[in-house]
């Protein structure tokens, strides 16, 4: 089972054994599976990095005006939300959305029904340039898709039986 725990501050998942679906011994082919689609994940995220930083920005505002644009529900996100999405330390995020709206990606509006609450929104040059580097990355998974479906699990051993190597 997969639980979400904290340790120093840091939040995470961490699998527990369990005696459901899933604790079975994983075979060779599960291995390779597993392999397999972590080179398709590590592979589009190598592509990603130079995709944006040719257009001179960093991975992490690309990450930031795609969860901006893509938060459930409105065009908009606190930067706790954000940190949240972007699994990061809050001070860190405000930090990436002042490098942001320095260079015009983002910009910050106070939230009209409660004065205490900063609203972050990305600006006309920031959905600009993120629909471009989005189509791009929409292109890459297409090309990617099938060393980036999930692995076709093998079936589990049989209680007492060997696997073959």
């Amino acid at each position: 089972m997969i639980e979400r725990c904290t340790r120093r501050g840091v939040m995470g998942l961490v699998a527990r054994e369990a005696d459901g679906p899933g604790s079975e011994p994983l075979t060779k082919q599960d291995f390779e599976a597993l392999a397999q689609f972590r080179f398709g994940i590590r592979h589009y995220l190598r592509l990603s990095e130079e995709i944006v930083r040719a257009d001179g920005l960093t991975p992490q505002q690309y990450q930031l005006m795609l969860a901006l644009k893509g938060f459930p529900g409105r065009d908009w996100a606190t930067v706790r939300e954000l940190a949240e999405r972007l699994q990061l330390r809050h001070h860190s995020v405000g930090e990436l959305v002042n490098r942001a709206q320095s260079q015009g990606l983002v910009e910050r509006a106070a939230d009209p029904d409660d004065g205490r609450v900063v609203r972050v929104h990305l600006t006309s040059a920031g959905q600009r340039v993120l629909g471009r580097l989005s189509s791009l990355h929409r292109a890459q998974l297409l090309r990617m898709q099938t060393v980036l479906t999930l692995p076709s699990w093998s079936e589990p051993p049989e209680k007492g039986r060997a696997t073959p190597e």
